[in-house]
């Protein structure tokens, strides 16, 4: 159990490296990414450890193995975007300006992705970060996984409590749902907390999908 959350948390984290240097290379600024406070994306921590758990099997055969980390690369992030919109009436990223995207939740290209990488953990990231867990005693991992482990659940908790009030300025009592626009929501979150700004930047494509309150 300690080593598969071992692998989560290497891959939340290096998936977040990623985005960093990804997204801060695009807007020519450093760019705290993810919803998370904390430095993880927990979609490619399952990624990571869907790709090591499920596809031991295809182990062998380096073109099934990308067709799988492809395949299941795509379906993890289509789920978590339509997941993660109908929990926070939000649309956290949008490929519809990508070629051969679906619904806007993945993309060609994204998909990819998805499959080099699952080649790349396989077959150099996973050996070398198992190796590392084989020198550390037992009692000393099992501790070090417990405290990491603490952190990010209080991560979770606090950044979703932000991100459900931001799901509550969307949640606007109008007339005419065009009074208000998404980018007039923006504005206000970031005035109230500097947790809302980092989130804000982080997710400058973030949709946010109005509904009106039903009169009492």
């Amino acid at each position: 159990m300690f080593k598969a959350f071992y692998i989560f948390i290497i891959y939340s984290i290096l998936g977040w490296f990623m985005e960093v240097i990804i997204v801060s290379t695009k807007k020519r600024k450093l760019t705290n990414r993810g919803f998370l406070i904390g430095p993880w994306c927990p979609i490619y921590g399952f990624g990571a450890l869907f790709i090591t758990v499920l596809l031991k099997k295809y182990y062998e055969d380096p073109l099934v193995l990308f067709i799988m980390s492809f395949l299941l690369g795509s379906i993890l992030e289509y789920v978590t975007s339509y997941i993660m919109e109908k929990i926070f009436h939000a649309r956290w990223w949008d490929y519809s300006d990508h070629k051969f995207n679906v619904n806007g939740r993945i993309s060609l290209i994204t998909s990819l992705g998805f499959g080099f990488l699952g080649l790349i953990l396989v077959y150099v990231f996973n050996p070398f970060f198992l190796k590392i867990v084989m020198n550390i005693p037992s009692i000393v991992f099992n501790i070090i996984m417990i405290i990491i482990g603490l952190i990010f659940i209080t991560d979770i908790v606090t950044s979703f409590k932000i991100i459900y009030n931001i799901r509550k300025e969307s949640y606007i009592n109008v007339k005419d749902i065009t009074e208000i626009t998404t980018e007039e929501v923006k504005k206000a979150l970031k005035e109230k907390s500097i947790f809302n700004r980092r989130l804000l930047n982080s997710f400058p494509h973030l949709k946010l999908i109005f509904r009106q309150k039903k009169s009492k």
